[in-house]
Order: structure tokens, then C-alpha cells, then sequence
């Protein structure tokens, strides 16, 4: 699933002109995301950091306007800390269960299944004991554009 993801993400970067960098050593986040153009105000390049996470325990489109997903709390800690100089995303990729259901090719296509969600938990209180159940809104797909509107709030000073 990791590898997948990976996949997911590098695509929707290529077709939003961002550039990616992975951290060595993680320390929680998976990749860097940065994304150059001349009308952002706060830098010409900005950067947001990704944390990739996956399940196939969810059906496509998950019905309601969000579903759980649930952290460490440890690691929603360091995704939740605010402020931050460098705004954090937690990505959720909802795949099917069988692994021979992840990727259909043809002449003309290529999909990927399902899809990826994304929210930003900057101040999410962790409220279990060890783990957390965080709601991703299913408004938010992943997707080029949506990088592309994020980038842009950031790039505003905004958050993502």
C-alpha cells in the first residue's frame, strides 16, 4: 500500500508542478511538497510537509461528510503542533482489499483506486489514551488541483 501511495502522490505533485523531497530521517513526516510561482507572497517557493497513511478497511467514497481514521497519538501530536513555520497535511489513500483491485491500465488510461483524502489536523487535540480517531472531511480529495489551492493559500500566508 505504501508503495501505491507513493505513486498517488508523486503524480498528483507532477500535475500540480510541484517538486517532492523525502526527509532522512522522517521524524513522522513522509515528504516534503514545495511549489514555485510568482505570485506567492510569502516566498517564491513554498513548502508544505505530507504524511502519507493508508487503509483498505473503507469502501470507495465513504458516505457522510467525513470518515474516521485513527492515529497514535503520538504522531498526531507532532501533526497537530501549531504554529508551525511549515504547514503540515495528513494524506489518507483509501484503497480496495485486494491488491489486484488497485490499478487498472488500458491504451488510454491509468487509474489508480481509490483515492486519497487530505486534512490538516493543526491543533487537533489527541483525546484517547494512546490513539486518536481524527475525521477527514471525503469533500477533500487529493488531487492536483486540490494541491494547487493549497499551495496557493500557503503561498498567501495562509494555512492550507
Amino acid at each position: 500500500m505504501e508503495t501505491l501511495q507513493v505513486g498517488y502522490l508523486h503524480a498528483v505533485a507532477a500535475a500540480a508542478g510541484c517538486s517532492l523531497a523525502q526527509p532522512f530521517p522522517d521524524n513522522g513526516i513522509d515528504w516534503h511538497v514545495s511549489h514555485s510561482a510568482p505570485g506567492h507572497t510569502t516566498d517564491d517557493e513554498v513548502t508544505i510537509k505530507v504524511q502519507l497513511k493508508s487503509t483498505y478497511q473503507l469502501g470507495p467514497r465513504p458516505p457522510g461528510p467525513t470518515f474516521g481514521f485513527t492515529l497514535d497519538n503520538d504522531h498526531l501530536v507532532k501533526l497537530a503542533r501549531t504554529p508551525v513555520s511549515v504547514h503540515k497535511i495528513l494524506v489518507v489513500m483509501i484503497v480496495p482489499r485486494t491488491q489486484d483491485d488497485w490499478l487498472r491500465a488500458g491504451p488510454d488510461h491509468l487509474e489508480l483506486r481509490h483515492c486519497c483524502y487530505w486534512t490538516n489536523l493543526a491543533g487537533h487535540p489527541a483525546t484517547g489514551r494512546r490513539r486518536t480517531t481524527v475525521r477527514i472531511p471525503t469533500t477533500r480529495v487529493f488531487d492536483d488541483r486540490a494541491l494547487r489551492e493549497i499551495m496557493t493559500r500557503v503561498g498567501a500566508g495562509g494555512r492550507p
